[in-house]
């Protein structure tokens, strides 16, 4: 680390001399590069779309399977699957064909009648979309933690809420969110994390471009470029410690405002 923020105030490209510039990396990222908002903007669209969406999904598998099905072991692998597979070049380049023009989303949709389908992946407005999906499909890491989450809620106090006559909904309002809701946050800050670091999704689906027109140009595949590509690795440490700060300010902003509402055994 103490490298890489030696780097950011250096013009270096792998073969010659390092040479000390200042702030003038930052400057020049900050005030004279268009593509660098555009690629936060892509960033902060796909985990603003992606956390959420992929949480919620988690805690809807966590919740049916915390119903006492049989096999629940044989389920659980089979849902945490995605997860292991997800970040893979393979899992990438199928996603690219089954959202391509003759891919298996426009067969599926062909079927009742939809005509004229675009290649999602190929599509401006769509290609960003179909990332999230793929971020969406992996959700069986938080979905164990949430699953350990729900076995750890007393069922006295669901039986409780029954007799006193509170139906599923609120149940699950009253006692299922407030007493889940350190793991949710515990999980809302690990996926964060993990989020604005994606790469290889955006990098495969796209062909290593970004495109189309920058569409799935993530944060780190803009950095990629900028290190591996144009050999600028003081240009692309100084981006790598602009993101490090902007998850750090996120990550405090969300421990600062848990204590609103997340509730911890012992609160009052």
């Amino acid at each position: 680390m103490l490298a890489s923020l030696y780097l950011s105030f250096t013009n270096y490209n792998l073969l010659g001399q390092t040479r000390w510039v200042g702030l003038s990396n930052y400057a020049q990222i900050l005030t004279d590069d268009p593509r660098f908002y555009a690629a936060a903007g892509v960033t902060l669209k796909y985990v603003m779309a992606g956390v959420p969406l992929q949480l919620i999904f988690a805690l809807s598998i966590a919740l049916i399977l915390n119903q006492g099905l049989t096999g629940l072991t044989f389920y659980r692998s089979l849902y945490y699957l995605p997860s292991l597979l997800g970040s893979s070049v393979a899992i990438a380049l199928l996603w690219r064909q089954i959202f391509g023009s003759t891919g298996l989303v426009n067969q599926v949709l062909g079927l009742f009648g939809f005509t004229n389908l675009p290649a999602w992946i190929a599509t401006p407005e769509y290609a960003l979309d179909t990332i999230i999906l793929l971020h969406v499909w992996t959700f069986g890491s938080p979905m164990i933690i949430f699953l350990a989450g729900l076995r750890q809620i007393p069922r006295d106090l669901y039986e409780a809420a029954s007799v006193d006559g509170a139906g599923r909904w609120t149940q699950f309002w009253q006692i299922t969110l407030p007493m889940l809701s350190p793991v949710i946050f515990f999980n809302l800050v690990l996926q964060m994390i993990h989020s604005f670091q994606s790469f290889t999704q955006s990098f495969v689906v796209s062909g290593g471009t970004g495109g189309p027109v920058d569409s799935t140009l993530m944060y780190t595949l803009y950095m990629y470029h900028q290190a591996f590509t144009n050999f600028r690795m003081g240009y692309a440490s100084a981006m790598a410690w602009i993101l490090m700060l902007a998850i750090g300010v996120l990550t405090a902003i969300a421990f600062g405002t848990s204590k609103y509402w997340v509730h911890y055994a012992g609160d009052k």
